[in-house]
């Protein structure tokens, strides 16, 4: 175990001697990776997915148009564009460009990338364009004009910061920044809103609420539904705990007086809270409905609109003009109806489409102060996406159908469960050929188990043209820690609980090889960012179940995570390393500190980013250095850029993803049969 943490040099991101460091590390892995016709075939492969002109381009609605990010060969970071729907029914539709990011990037020499935007409503023309500075959280913000296809000079820009910005109106923002000294929370998120109003300079817009400063953020926003128009405010307390206010045309706040560990927003004259414990005798993951004004006087009687079971969990909601789009999960499959609110009547239910087994839909996006028009995608592990369109009552269309990217005949797919140490069943995907007759066949596992993030049904084709086509199973564990069966299943891997994340985890792998699906020696890992401290655990707890690993942008040292970038906004996930009886824990699942000398490690790949701004590359480049004195099997790949996303485009992706393919294949392919004669 380390006490004095003789690599805390390698924190410093950008200093010469921990550049050249990674220099060093970068080059080994190019040399032992990146080599060879095979490398330069499958890289070419997967960046063909990436570039493909037939994918689907996934819209956005604002006012009469779609909006769309692309990007390909011909565009690697990317254009903003928009086209009418007639156009978008089309095969080939008329995309008209608004911004062209290599134009922006090369104009002004720096790597631009393409962060989203907020389009004014209800009149769409201003955006507030968001632009990262080679993939980092932190962003400059510059007001668009969506007529001219230009920025508007004097109009509202923001310096890089990790800020939170969006409309008040058509000449106020209500804008979260770095300000100065105490504009900030310790996680390096706003603690203030502002509103900012056209003309003036920032450091002049008027202060309308502040958090405090161990939150994680305050932030602000306008509700500008015809009608219903309001402001609101809130405070993150932490990760997993908040306040939200009212912001009254006389600037006095009204706390919305719902758990802190609920959501809750409002939407015309509702009042919507998603549990996380149970409140008013509803349990925790119910969805319910106020009428707001009502809850304001204090009338605390819902409607149920969800209530959850052992098997099920609510998955998501997203509002039409008149209805609501509900889609839940049984055992993380989704299913998906409408409700509709009936004055005096309650909520009325019926299905809105047929979702196949082992699959996922997703609302990909509603126009709620409009119309009741839908676009809904539905896709599986072996099922590319369909684009659906439609209206609510009226008539659904097949939009778009994206090709299938690789060869999935052989292949099936089947849900098992294992059973952890404590004896609660896990759910696990399995995607691959039959292995009964063949036998035992290298196999990869993916996990994440955080966070109250679920792992659900969907089509990968780069798993699927680098790891199904060549004969690999590919598998996904819902591990506790998620949100497979709602707020319980995250909870149970809170803070000190986190190994039974850990635990579910390696009773899937070890439920693969009785099955007979693979072996220890053949059974590779993979999990990024908090999914990179589970495969920081598989390493240091369970090496033997593991014949190489993948950690991807991972937390790993769980002693400092709190004083590195945003790793202070995660206390309320895995506890605070300055609370003596948290550190004790911490100090227990930190892989960064349980790295020893004479066991023996699967081989192992680290790949960060230089300019990841959320989850320090330190944790990578600490661990790399401390396997490598420790004599064990280990490299690094670190991008200068990327960000957490660990790539700004699609070649940086498509080289990712073949540095990790191929280090797997070397390590997991099955032995050669002996030589006959």
């Amino acid at each position: 175990m380390i006490t004095d943490d003789p690599y805390l040099w390698l924190e410093d991101v950008e200093g010469e001697a921990a550049l050249a460091w990674v220099a060093e590390r970068n080059a080994e892995t190019e040399a032992a990776l990146a080599v060879g016709a095979g490398f330069s075939t499958l890289k070419k492969r997967l960046l063909e997915v990436l570039d493909a002109p037939d994918r689907i381009p996934y819209v956005a609605r604002h006012g009469q148009f779609l909006y769309n990010f692309w990007r390909d060969g011909e565009h690697p970071r990317g254009v903003w564009r928009r086209t009418t729907l007639e156009q978008y029914r089309t095969d080939a539709p008329r995309w008209d460009v608004l911004l062209d990011i290599d134009a922006l990037a090369a104009a002004e020499d720096t790597k631009w990338v393409w962060a989203g935007a907020r389009v004014r409503r209800p009149d769409c023309g201003r955006a507030l364009v968001r632009l990262s500075r080679d993939g980092g959280d932190a962003v400059v913000v510059r007001e668009f004009d969506l007529d001219t296809r230009a920025f508007v000079e004097g109009g509202f820009q923001v310096p890089e910061a990790k800020t939170r910005i969006g409309w008040a109106d058509a000449d106020t923002v209500f804008i979260g920044t770095d300000f100065g000294p105490g504009s900030l929370t310790e996680s390096g998120y706003p603690r203030t809103v502002r509103a900012w109003r056209r003309g003036t300079p920032l450091e002049a817009a008027d202060l309308v609420f502040e958090g405090e400063t161990r939150d994680v953020a305050a932030g602000g926003w306008h509700d500008s539904t015809p009608g219903f128009e309001r402001d609101f405010v809130f405070r993150s307390i932490d990760f997993h705990h908040s306040e939200t206010y009212l912001l009254t045309p006389e600037s006095s706040l009204v706390k919305i007086e719902v758990p802190d560990d609920a959501s809750a927003y409002a939407h015309r004259e509702h009042l919507i809270v998603t549990l996380k414990s149970d409140w008013l005798g509803h349990g925790a993951g119910s969805l319910l409905a106020f009428g707001f004004d009502s809850f304001l006087a204090g009338d605390r009687t819902p409607e149920v609109l969800f209530t959850p079971d052992a098997r099920t969990a609510l998955a998501g909601h997203s509002w039409t003009r008149h209805h609501l789009i509900l889609e839940t999960m049984r055992d993380v499959s989704t299913r998906i109806e409408v409700l509709t609110p009936t004055p005096g009547a309650g909520w009325a239910r019926e299905p809105l489409a047929d979702v196949p087994a082992l699959s996922a839909v997703t609302v990909v996006d509603t126009d709620p102060d409009v119309s009741d028009e839908f676009f809904l995608d539905v896709s599986g592990f072996l099922q590319p996406s369909t684009l659906y369109h439609g209206s609510i009552g009226g008539d659904t269309e097949i939009l778009k159908q994206a090709p299938a990217r690789f060869d999935s005949a052989g292949l099936s797919v089947e849900q098992f469960f294992a059973s952890s140490t404590d004896g609660t069943r896990v759910p696990y995907f399995v995607i691959g050929p039959d292995h009964g007759p063949t036998g035992p066949g290298p196999a990869l596992l993916y996990g994440y188990g955080g966070f109250e993030v679920s792992l659900t049904p969907y089509y990968g084709a780069l798993t699927g043209r680098a790891w199904l086509e060549r004969g690999g199973t590919y598998v996904i564990a819902n591990i506790r820690g998620g949100g497979e069966y709602g707020p319980s299943w995250h909870r149970a891997a809170l803070g000190a609980d986190r190994t039974r994340a850990f635990e579910d985890f390696a009773a899937v792998a070890a439920d693969l090889v009785a099955r007979g699906v693979t072996t220890p020696a053949m059974l590779g890992a993979t999990g990024g960012s908090n999914g990179g401290l589970l495969m920081g655990a598989m390493v240091t707890g369970y090496p033997e179940l593991f014949g190489a690993i993948v950690a991807q942008v991972p937390l790993l040292d769980m002693l400092r995570f709190h004083e590195l970038l945003a790793g202070a906004s995660w206390i309320a996930e895995y506890g605070d390393p300055d609370d003596h009886d948290d550190r004790e824990h911490l100090r227990g699942m930190s892989p960064y500190h349980r790295l020893a000398a004479g066991r023996t490690y699967p081989p192992l790949l680290l790949t960060t980013s230089t300019r990841d701004d959320r989850v320090h590359p330190g944790h990578a480049r600490k661990a790399a250095a401390r396997l490598l004195e420790l004599g064990h099997r280990v490299l690094l790949h670190e991008n200068t850029g990327g960000g957490h996303a660990g790539a700004v485009d699609n070649e940086q992706s498509a080289h990712n993803n073949a540095l990790m393919h191929t280090f797997l294949w070397q390590h997991l392919s099955p032995p050669a049969p002996p030589a006959l004669g």
